[in-house]
This record gives C-alpha cells, structure tokens and sequence, in this order.
C-alpha cells in the first residue's frame, strides 16, 4: 500500500517542528504541552544524572574482562564526557585507546590516544599512549600503491616512543616496527622512481632514489636504490656519478646480484666502478 502525499499533514509536520523548535528554547513545558495538543500523546523531558566515574570505569574492565572491546570503550568514553579531567577520566582515556585498538577501532583509538597525549604530557603511561596510537596507524598501512600517509604518522609515532622513551617497555617493539614502516615508505619510493625509470625520466627516478638513500638508507631498498642510480645517471650521461653509485654498491654489498648488474651496465657504457668523493652519495655514506 502506497501513501499519497497529502500537503495539510505535511504542513502541520513542519509548523510542529518549527514549534518544538522555537518553544523548546524559550519553555520546555510548554513544547511538551503543544507535542499533547498536536499528537495527542504525552512527552516528558528527563535529565538522566551522570553515572557515577568509578561505576563506568567498573563497567567497562567488565567489557573488557569479556573481550567485548567496542562496548568497553564506549564505557571509558562516558568518563570523559561525564567526568573530564577527573582522575577516572585520565585512566579512562588510556582505557579507551586501548579497547578501541583491540576492537579495530583504529580512528577511534588514535583519536582517544591523541586527546590522551594532549592532556598528559607528563603521565607515566605517555610512551604507552603513542605506541598505541603508532599500532593504530600501523595497522591501517596499505599496499605501496596507495597513499602512505598513515605509514608517514606511525612512523612519527614510533619514533616519539624510541627517542623520547628509550627505557619504556614499548621501545623495543616501537624500534622494529618503526624499520619495518620505513622499508614500506622507501619501497613506495622505489616504486615511483622505477616508473619514472621506464618512461626515461631519468630525472624524477633520481630524485626518488636519492630520498631511498637520504631518508631510509638502513632499510632493505637501498641496494637496488645504489644500482637504480647507475643506471639512471648513465641514461643521463653523467657517468661519475653512475662510477660512484656502483662503487658504492660493491663495497657494501659486494656479493650482491645488483652490483654485478650494476658493474656490468658501467662496462656496457665503457666504465668500471669509482667513487668520487665530491659526489653527494660519497658524502652521504661518509657520514653515515
């Protein structure tokens, strides 16, 4: 059965809108007298009072108690907004991020984290917050062919966890999976510089090398990078650079299968392996 529209009931829809609308701001009881008059029923407005903190903060280790994590953070999310800045909510706080994480949750986690952070500055659980807001990122990196801007924040993260709290329990975890997010980061790179490399842009593919070596010279990408370099400046003409990218590449890696693609691409070109130490790759290795 279809309803036909009918303009009288939707007027008087929207003047009583319009009504609760206006009343409801000036005098509650009366827009709950005109909602009588108009729907025949009875509307009562009640203010429900703030459960108490430690009832909530009680309520939600029981969620979390039974792996009901979604419904553990909503709890600990009620102390924030029913108690902010009360000692139940800093502990809340903490407990969000956390059952929000283990509910895969993760905006929601790096949001509860983040406030957390800003908050506490100099809590003892700060190192946990930004691991746990690091995880929540982590958690979300993509393939190499997407945006890696969620890869870009968890590494901020993890770095905060390593530098500013090296003794904390979170270094060591936060350390390895800040090395495994920059082998994701320069593998995006690499990714982009090898496109550039098959369209003969030689130009762009050396920019993207040259941040592999700049920004994630500890990852796995940089023998490639070294070897991608020789071949991009011998397309360029600029052979002393081509010398010092293979150099380099054979004496970090001399049993590597790049490098001995890399030696025979010089030979090809008429050129052996030689570093040349006003290169900015002689340089940067120096100091490494």
């Amino acid at each position: 059965m279809i309803l036909a529209f009918n303009p009288r009931t939707s007027m008087r829809l929207s003047f009583a809108v319009r009504l609760l609308a206006v009343v409801g701001l000036a005098a509650p009881l009366a827009a709950c007298s005109s909602f009588d008059s108009l729907f025949g029923e009875k509307y009562e407005t009640k203010i429900l009072p703030d459960t108490p903190a430690d009832q909530s903060y009680n309520q939600g280790l029981a969620r979390l108690q039974s792996k009901d994590y979604d419904g553990a953070a909503k709890k600990f999310e009620d102390i924030d907004k029913q108690h902010p800045y009360s000692e139940y909510s800093k502990r809340g706080l903490l407990m969000a991020t956390y059952s929000a994480y283990e509910a895969g949750k993760y905006p929601e986690a790096i949001a509860a984290g983040q406030r957390y952070i800003g908050r506490y500055v100099s809590s003892p659980e700060i190192a946990y917050a930004y691991y746990l807001v690091g995880m929540s990122y982590y958690h979300q990196i993509p393939d190499i062919s997407r945006d890696q801007d969620t890869a870009v924040k968890a590494l901020a993260a993890f770095e905060t966890v390593v530098t500013k709290y090296p003794k904390s329990e979170y270094a060591e975890d936060a350390k390895y999976k800040a090395q495994v997010t920059r082998d994701q980061l320069a593998g995006k790179e690499m990714s982009i510089g090898r496109f550039y490399l098959r369209r003969n842009n030689y130009t762009g593919a050396v920019n993207r090398f040259r941040d592999v070596l700049g920004k994630y010279q500890s990852t796995r990408q940089t023998e490639e990078a070294l070897f991608r370099l020789t071949e991009a400046y011998i397309g360029l003409g600029i052979i002393h650079e081509a010398q010092t990218a293979a150099a380099i590449l054979g004496h970090n890696y001399p049993d590597s299968t790049w490098y001995k693609d890399a030696y025979a691409k010089l030979q090809s070109a008429g050129a052996e392996p030689k570093e040349h130490s006003d290169s900015w790759m002689s340089k940067l290795f120096r100091r490494s």
